[in-house]
């Protein structure tokens, strides 16, 4: 007797396109508010260094950003408050710049400057 469905591969129709789930949304970054893309960066706002535990969706280009701009010790202080983060006029100019990008742009920042 012959084999109604072949042993080599999928069934055909286990695989509804109707039936299958939506992936979620992507979730929005936590600096710039755009929805991330592709990649996403779970960041850890306090540095683990420092004792932080939560971590916070973001772009890579976004947590670069704040890697090449503060120390661990400035993130410490502004902790988890993304307001007071916004208001520093070097994320203010990055984030008007990277406002109209693709979510998954990416492109070198530059080096930390040394202290």
């Amino acid at each position: 007797m012959a084999r109604k469905y072949s042993k080599h591969g999928p069934r055909e129709d286990i695989f509804d396109d109707e039936d299958a789930p939506e992936a979620p949304p992507p979730p929005d970054c936590w600096l710039c508010g755009r929805p991330c893309g592709e990649t996403v960066i779970w960041h850890h706002p306090v540095p683990k260094s420092r004792g932080g535990r939560d971590t916070v969706p973001m772009h890579p280009i976004c947590q670069n950003m704040l890697i090449t701009t503060f120390t661990n010790s400035e993130l410490q202080r502004y902790g988890l408050d993304v307001d007071l983060l916004r208001l520093d006029p070097r994320i203010e100019k990055f984030l008007g710049w990277v406002a109209n990008k693709d979510p998954d742009f990416n492109a070198a920042l530059g080096k930390k400057k040394q202290r």
